[in-house]
């Protein structure tokens, strides 16, 4: 569990930080758009009342709490399941992950009253309207990270009540 906090800990603070820095530290909360290396990363702002992509994003102040209560419902119940079955140190690593991420996002729900999104990364001709945050990357790979490692058992393991 000391795995799974560290890492929620440590998301959750490099979240925070890079929106400080960039959202507020380059101002790009007026800018709006700053040319990093184009058209693979540029940082444009974008601000996020919904869930991916914009999805149920009304300006309902009901919409931002329903939200951020689901948020903390779900990365309590992650918390509780990883616990209750412990799957392993990646499982608890990728646990960590969602909810530092899942968190982060929550304090800019309070705080703004909307997710800062600011990464823009596009390639190969293809131009990519949406922006992200290192949460949401966060989450994704947390996400990810939990289907693949709390799947079936190991059956090299040893099994936890032995027939003797």
């Amino acid at each position: 569990m000391r795995r799974l906090t560290i890492t929620a800990v440590v998301t959750f603070v490099i979240d925070q930080i890079s929106k400080l820095a960039i959202v507020q530290g380059l101002d790009l909360i007026n800018r709006g758009e700053i040319d990093v290396f184009p058209p693979f990363l540029v940082f444009r702002m974008a601000w996020n009342r919904g869930i991916n992509f914009g999805l149920f994003a009304n300006s309902a102040d009901v919409t931002r709490w329903a939200l951020i209560a689901i948020a903390i419902a779900i990365s309590a119940w992650v918390l509780w399941w990883i616990r209750r079955d412990r799957p392993g140190p990646r499982a608890e690593l990728a646990a960590g992950l969602l909810i530092g991420g899942a968190l982060g996002n929550v304090i800019d729900r309070i705080v703004y009253g909307a997710v800062a999104d600011f990464l823009n990364m596009s390639c190969c001709g293809i131009e990519n309207p949406y922006a992200f945050n290192v949460a949401d990357i966060a989450i994704f790979v947390g996400a990810i990270g939990l289907v693949i490692f709390t799947g079936a058992p190991d059956k090299s393991a040893r099994p936890r009540n032995p027939r003797r």
